[in-house]
Formats: structure tokens, C-alpha cells, sequence
């Protein structure tokens, strides 16, 4: 049975969660402090298939853990907040988690958020070892998570390196905020459009340290992003 990591000091919301875990056909694996949340995923590590981990935990924060997390495994994390300041969002994202939602919550929608990233992920894992995208200079290996410019390493999140191989594969489409929602986040993502111009922002300014002549991520004024192949490429 698929196993849920569900990391928090609070018993009551771990109770609740892990019986709407259950009702989903999860196992649910508790942890009430971020030291004990790294322990268990390594000890369950091949059968945790999602990940609610609370920001504010004794011992290591929700931002560490799930930054350890993303440096040996790419299992989906949906980060709580009980504030939901931009910047806690945003530093979510930027590390790599899958969603966040904010305290407080209904379960129902947590679980529905569950439903929405796992649903988004399951043509990927269907697909072959061809998932490589190559123009110019720029290499995208969707299946290992891996953006190269000129041979170098770019260090992208999941979502950024998803959101440029939409781009880069549909060069001639431009994508509207409202289609990259729907086509990454999923229709029922409970966010707006300034998701997307955060992400493309951030993805720019790590992919425009090295030099690419021959592409750009453009913005179309007043409709949307365009990946551009450009001629003297």
C-alpha cells in the first residue's frame, strides 16, 4: 500500500489527516517534528508517495526538510502554512515543493489537492526514457529533472524545469497564465496568475547566468509566454 508522510506537531491535525489518508487508500506515516519526518521517509522512503509537511515544526523547519527531501528524491510535498505570507509561499516553491495550502484547512481539500498533483503525474511516470529536449544550447532531460546550458548545469525546480519543457516543446505556441495553470497546477489549483509570473521570473534569472543566443523565454505583452527559437541559432 502507497504510504502518505504526514508531518506536524499538531496531533489533532495528524489524527484528522491520517483518517482522510486512509479513506483515500493511503497508509499514513506520522511525524510530530521535522528530525523525526527525515528519519521516517528514509526508513519508508520506496513506498511514500505524497508528502504534507507543516512549515513550523520543532527541531528542523518544514522549508529544511522538504530542502533534504528534494536532494534525493522528487516525491510530491504540499507544504502548510499557518500564516501564508507570500514570501512562505514562494520560499516553498523555490525549493522544490509540489503546492502548499494554508491553515486552516479542510481535509477534504487537502486530500483534493492530493488527488490533483498525483493526477498531473501520472502520464510522466507512463512514459518512456525519451523525454529530451535539445535546441542550441539547451538540453532538458524531463525524466531526470535535468536542465543543461552549454554542458553546464542549470539548478531548476521541478516545477521551473516543467514549465520550460512546455515551453521549449511547443515553441511555436504561445501559453497564456491561465493555460500554464491549468496545464501544470491543474484546473482545480487554488492559486492565480501571478504563480506563473513568479515561476518564469525566478527560472529566467537562474537560466540568463549563461549565455543563449540562439533562445529565450519571451513574454508576449498582454497574452501570455513563448519559448523563441531564434534564426542564428
Amino acid at each position: 500500500m502507497a504510504k502518505m508522510l504526514i508531518a506536524d506537531d499538531n496531533k489533532q491535525i495528524t489524527s484528522i489527516l491520517s483518517n482522510y489518508a486512509r479513506k483515500e487508500g493511503f497508509e499514513p506515516v506520522v511525524a510530530l517534528d521535522g528530525e523525526e519526518a527525515l528519519r521516517l521517509f528514509d526508513e519508508h522512503e520506496p513506498d511514500i508517495a505524497m508528502v504534507l509537511l507543516d512549515v513550523m515544526m520543532p527541531k528542523v523547519d518544514g522549508f529544511e526538510v522538504c530542502r533534504r527531501l528534494r536532494g534525493k528524491s522528487l516525491v510530491p510535498v504540499i507544504m502548510v502554512t499557518a500564516r501564508g505570507e507570500d514570501f512562505e509561499k514562494i520560499m516553498g516553491l523555490d525549493i522544490g515543493a509540489d503546492d502548499y495550502i494554508i491553515k486552516p484547512f479542510s481535509a477534504g481539500e487537502v486530500m483534493a489537492r492530493v488527488r490533483a498533483i498525483l493526477r498531473r503525474m501520472q502520464p510522466r511516470e507512463e512514459k518512456t526514457a525519451h523525454n529530451i529536449y535539445r535546441y542550441s544550447n539547451l538540453m532538458i532531460d524531463l525524466d531526470k529533472y535535468a536542465v543543461t546550458v552549454n554542458g553546464s548545469e542549470v539548478s531548476l525546480t521541478k516545477k521551473e524545469v516543467e514549465l520550460l519543457w512546455t515551453l521549449a516543446k511547443n515553441s511555436s505556441k504561445v501559453f497564456s497564465r491561465d493555460n500554464l495553470l491549468d496545464s501544470l497546477w491543474g484546473y482545480d489549483y487554488y492559486g492565480d496568475s501571478r504563480t506563473v509570473d513568479s515561476h518564469i521570473k525566478r527560472m529566467r534569472a537562474k537560466l540568463d547566468k549563461f549565455e543563449h543566443p540562439g533562445w529565450e523565454i519571451k513574454t508576449i505583452w498582454g497574452v501570455g509566454y513563448r519559448f523563441e527559437e531564434k534564426a542564428n541559432a
